[in-house]
């Protein structure tokens, strides 16, 4: 045989070829216009972020979501926003002052092209925020009988409830702070509200700062005639400050806010990566201000106070007109008796529909692969799995790793317990996890103590897999259980999180959970993994395989085609070849939540490509990847977005599903969010989003749907269970003399 021969041999045994192709094969072959970064359509990943955060903005606009809703979701641009400044922006300016100041982005654009673009997008953003707050909610909420009201407009009573709530607990905490040769300006904390005053003695001007306290409620309810009344406490503290400063004539005051660089500087090689990064978070709350909030018409003298004192340019410099820092309103939003103006909560069903009759979780998962979906079915099927665990005297070890977990982490006592009763208990916590790295790094100090091993992350790299291994004595021998999921274990955001997970204790999965623990906790080679796929070592190739296998079968006339559930599509190298799979002839739904570099629907490059984005009461966040496969669909879920951190900078695992009713039941999940009307948007190759067109469509909601299926799979093994338990035969009486 020649070499040749061989060569095609051995291809097609790895299923490289396809052994029959059909007769027109060649006749359907298309030029394909291969591309070399960064010479394909690439969409600016900080712009493509502010696009997404404008969808959360047009669900604040929504007049037919709930009025607490819309200032909720509100709320939740303005909290994006802090964090989108204290990383995003801040990485965009350091680059602009480092020796790489001229280099482009994959966009083509260079680190000061993209700040002029960002920043007039975000003030044009931020115009839109306060429209919606000023010219809609306030008049929405007026119609409900809830009022923010200004200290102008309190009656008497009104204004004496005030004065006894500023005496008695505002005055006591405030420290005027103020400003000259010898008391230089304070170092401010990274996203407090303050009160800048100009104050004037003698006719010379002086100037002083009052921090608004943090730990006192933003707002104070007030007794109304009608309805519920609010006053924001900086109001308060502006109407009292002749108090403050008895001796000084106030010629001016003005809120303000700064938000700094709060992106960590972390050395990974440190003796101790604990110590390390406790001293790092310090450095937060000191980093260099890279937006300065004022109220709109702040006074020009105050102003450039402000700004000299500060150190900000003028493109920095964000006048709004109305309250500082929105995200007051995620707390305002649930206040107690106001139901009515929510959505209808999705209240998970207990216990999901997979493990309904067992007491056993194990028993459960021996039988078959079980699925949970969360928010609508319970988190606490992940909580019974490891408390069984630590109870159970048959099991041996225990293995998690941990990316973000709640306050009170029921999932932390029952590690903490399970290793208080004598279970070897391995627990990765990634102590890098932003703005959740004070939280962690107080969990793994608990879990130590309790005798847990605890690893603190691997250098280099972010673990953010979401696995969890059960070590079992049975009596064939060692059993592994495990849970392998989208989202984090973490009980308080799976209420809103849209996430899955898979138990199985199948025994090729448990071998490959073992090695990828052996990989994060030791020194071991990251081994050929029998069913997953683990980044940083395979994941990339993986998908880059999956893909060009899609264009290889459209090319070849046979079935092809890719749907892919992610937060983010960031990665230059996998866009390159989505869009080398449109031009073959491959179909590609995008269902993308967030940042989108891909650029769909130009003629030519990406008229196979389709990106839809679903924001809506829930958060989505699950990822879920299916190919074609030639007619035989392949589908994987995981933990991993399609963005270069992802791929190669941290530990992912994406893993199959091949139990044949969660296969069926995971591609009933895709085609009900593609059936979406109510919450689907789609990206126009202008990059721009629009709301899916309604018109001669039922306006269907899959986040509302996945609920109602939740509750109709538990109901119809609530009814099995009736059924065969109603017809029980009875004994003859014969039967029951002889027993008597």
């Amino acid at each position: 045989m020649s070499d040749k021969k061989k060569d095609e041999s051995k291809e097609k045994k790895e299923g490289k070829i396809k052994e029959k192709l059909p007769k027109s094969s060649k006749a359907q072959l298309k030029p394909m216009k291969l591309f070399s970064e960064p010479s394909f359509p690439y969409h600016n990943r900080e712009l493509s972020w502010m696009d997404f955060n404008s969808r959360v903005l047009e669900e604040a606009f929504e007049k037919e979501n709930p009025i607490l809703e819309r200032l909720n979701f509100l709320a939740i641009t303005a909290s994006n926003l802090d964090e989108f400044f204290m990383v995003r922006v801040a990485g965009v300016m350091d680059r602009m002052h480092s020796r790489n100041v001229g280099r482009p982005d994959e966009s083509g654009m260079t680190p000061e092209q993209q700040f002029e673009k960002l920043t007039e997008k975000i003030h044009e953003f931020a115009k839109k925020q306060y429209s919606c707050y000023n010219r809609s909610l306030l008049p929405a909420l007026k119609k409900c009988k809830l009022r923010f009201l200004s200290i102008e407009e309190l009656n008497k009573t009104q204004k004496q409830q005030i004065d006894q709530y500023f005496d008695k607990f505002v005055f006591p905490v405030l420290t005027p702070l103020a400003v000259d040769t010898s008391r230089p300006f304070p170092l401010l904390a990274n996203k407090s509200l303050n009160i800048a005053v100009r104050l004037s003695k003698e006719g010379e001007d002086i100037f002083a700062v009052v921090q608004v306290p943090s730990i006192l409620p933003r707002y104070v309810e007030i007794s109304c005639e009608s309805g519920r009344g609010f006053v924001l406490l900086e109001d308060i503290i502006v109407d009292k400050l002749s108090e403050l400063f008895e001796l000084y004539k106030i010629k001016a005051c003005c809120p303000f806010r700064i938000t700094r660089d709060s992106d960590l500087d972390i050395d990974e090689e440190a003796d101790d990566l604990l110590v390390e990064i406790e001293h790092s978070l310090k450095k937060r709350q000191r980093g260099d201000p890279v937006r300065l909030e004022i109220v709109s018409k702040c006074d020009e003298a105050l102003k450039n106070f402000l700004v000299d004192m500060l150190e900000v340019s003028s493109r920095e410099i964000y006048e709004v007109t109305g309250p500082l820092d929105l995200t007051f309103l995620s707390r305002f939003c649930r206040l107690d008796g106001l139901d009515e103006l929510r959505f209808k909560p999705i209240v998970p069903v207990t216990p999901p529909a997979d493990f309904f009759g067992y007491d056993d979780v194990f028993q459960a998962i021996r039988e078959k692969d079980r699925m949970v979906h969360h928010p609508y079915e319970s988190f606490d099927s992940i909580i019974k799995f490891i408390n069984q665990a630590a109870k159970d005297p048959d099991v041996l070890a225990i293995k998690q790793t941990l990316y973000r977990v709640s306050g009170h982490s029921p999932v932390i006592a029952a590690l903490i317990k399970a290793a208080e009763n004598g279970k070897q208990v391995t627990v990765l916590v990634e102590l890098k996890a932003r703005f959740d790295e004070e939280n962690n790094i107080g969990w793994a100090k608990k879990l130590e103590k309790a005798g847990c091993h605890v690893i603190y992350g691997l250098q280099g790299l972010k673990t953010h897999c979401k696995i969890l291994l059960v070590v079992r004595q049975e009596e064939d021998g060692l059993r592994r259980y495990l849970h392998m999921g989208t989202g984090n274990y973490n009980d308080s955001t799976a209420r809103f999180y849209t996430d899955i997970g898979m138990f199985t204790c199948d025994e090729k999965f448990g071998e490959d959970a073992s090695s990828l623990f052996n990989v994060i906790t030791g020194y071991s080679t990251p081994p050929v993994y029998n069913k997953m796929k683990v980044a940083p070592t395979g994941l990339r190739s993986f998908f880059e395989d999956m893909i060009r296998h899609e264009t290889e079968n459209a090319v070849a006339g046979l079935p092809s085609g890719i749907v892919a559930k992610i937060n983010s599509l960031v990665d230059p190298e996998i866009i390159r070849l989505l869009y080398e799979a449109s031009q073959a002839g491959v179909k590609i739904t995008l269902i993308v939540r967030g940042i989108c570099c891909l650029v769909p629907g130009i003629k030519g490059i990406s008229e196979n490509i389709t990106v839809r984005s679903i924001v809506g009461q829930l958060l989505e966040h699950s990822r879920i990847f299916i190919f074609e496969n030639g007619g035989n669909k392949k589908i994987y879920m995981g933990s991993a977005d399609w963005m270069q951190r992802n791929l190669d900078k941290r530990v992912e695992l994406v893993f199959p599903i091949e139990d044949p009713e969660l296969v069926d039941r995971s591609f009933r999940i895709i085609e009900t969010m593609l059936k979406d009307v109510l919450n689907t948007r789609i990206q126009n190759p202008d990059t721009t989003y629009e709301l899916l067109d309604r018109r001669g469509k039922k306006p269907r909601n899959c986040q509302q749907e996945f609920s109602e299926m939740a509750k109709k799979s538990l109901a119809a093994k609530m009814t099995v269970e009736k059924e065969e338990n109603r017809f029980k035969p009875l004994m003859p009486v014969s039967e029951i003399n002889k027993n008597k």
